[in-house]
């Protein structure tokens, strides 16, 4: 997946996504700046909700899943 870096300031990278690409969960920890662990734990303890599934068993995101990801990291950590 090609993405366009927009801007990086203080560890957080701004990035141009079509509204019907999908992400791994490699892809949106990269965008957040959080491990794909830390996604996962997420999702197992409620914090976030579970994203859609591919054939093989794979998280699926869509920008919108990433906006709501994005929303709770911004609760939880202090972004400048």
């Amino acid at each position: 997946m090609e993405q366009e870096v927009l801007k990086k300031e203080g560890g957080l990278k701004a990035f141009r996504i079509d509204a019907k690409e999908r992400m791994t969960i490699t892809e949106v920890a990269e965008i957040l700046g959080v491990s794909t662990k830390t996604l996962a734990r997420w999702e197992k303890t409620g914090k976030t909700r579970k994203p859609k599934r591919d054939w093989r068993g794979w998280r699926i995101y869509d920008a919108d899943d990433l906006d709501h990801i994005r929303s709770f990291h911004e609760t939880v950590f202090e972004v400048e």
